[in-house]
């Protein structure tokens, strides 16, 4: 499955509370928003990727216990970036 790119100025410039209430809207597709107000519709991982991520986060949040460094995020966390764009987690890093 490819990602999607819908280009919503022509039309309307979402908020982020409206950005926020489609995620609700549309809880079984994963969207993102880059910085040009572009939708993204993200394809979900297959099954070996999922497993891998959660080893990873799992491995992580052990180490982050010790270490107190900061916070761990699940990879469909949506962080508002600061050129505006709203990204998954996995994105950022």
């Amino acid at each position: 499955m490819n990602t999607v790119v819908l280009n919503l100025n022509p039309i309307t410039h979402l908020t982020d509370e409206q950005f926020y209430q489609l995620c609700l809207a549309n809880r079984d597709l994963s969207l993102e928003m880059n910085a040009a107000g572009e939708l993204i519709i993200v394809p979900p991982v297959g099954g070996e990727s999922g497993n891998r991520e959660a080893k990873l986060i799992a491995d992580l949040e052990i180490w982050n216990r010790q270490a107190k460094l900061g916070e761990v995020f699940s990879s469909s966390t949506i962080f508002i970036l600061p050129n505006g764009a709203k990204r998954d987690a996995e994105l950022i890093l």
